[in-house]
């Protein structure tokens, strides 16, 4: 199981559906998940630190984790079949919910706690992006080289790359 961090949401045309970029903490391989506007739309607002003047669909499920007396201690990225991932918010109390991975997502960006990514989803839909510069770069301009290297992925790759061959 590997600790995820948000590198980033794109949308590229044709599909014109929002991909959300996860990327291993301590690890070289990216997860793509495909998205919707609205999932989009709030995860982009708290990454850009936006908070907006009402409350969003993400923002009332962690105040109604807090008002009753729940703590979220992770969201997990648990599966993947025909394409299509699946999610698990744990609490601290072992009680699991599921949940899409892009609600999870901008749920446990809100809480602050860890998203994470089972191994056998990383396996089957981490991908390595090639480092063309090694590590050595400064981290501004790492984290320019990572968004640079996000885009060529994204002009290279379709919903269909990551059907699942075998069976999840």
């Amino acid at each position: 199981m590997g600790e995820m961090r948000v590198v980033g949401i794109r949308v590229e045309p044709p599909q014109s559906q929002p991909v959300l970029l996860l990327r291993e903490v301590e690890g070289e391989r990216y997860l793509p998940i495909w998205i919707g506007q609205s999932e989009a739309a709030s995860i982009a607002l708290q990454q850009k630190g936006i908070e907006p003047p009402r409350p969003l669909t993400h923002d009332l499920i962690v105040n109604l984790i807090n008002d009753f007396g729940k703590t979220l201690r992770e969201v997990r990225i648990v599966d993947m079949q025909e394409g299509t991932f699946y999610a698990e918010m744990v609490f601290a109390d072992e009680l699991r919910v599921s949940a899409r991975p892009s609600d999870s997502i901008a749920v446990a960006m809100r809480a602050g706690v860890p998203i994470v990514a089972d191994e056998d989803v990383l396996t089957e839909a981490g991908l390595l992006i090639p480092d063309e510069n090694g590590d050595e770069d400064a981290p501004a301009e790492a984290k320019e080289d990572e968004v640079e290297k996000f885009k060529e992925f994204l002009d290279n790759v379709s919903p269909d790359d990551f059907k699942a061959s075998g069976g999840a």
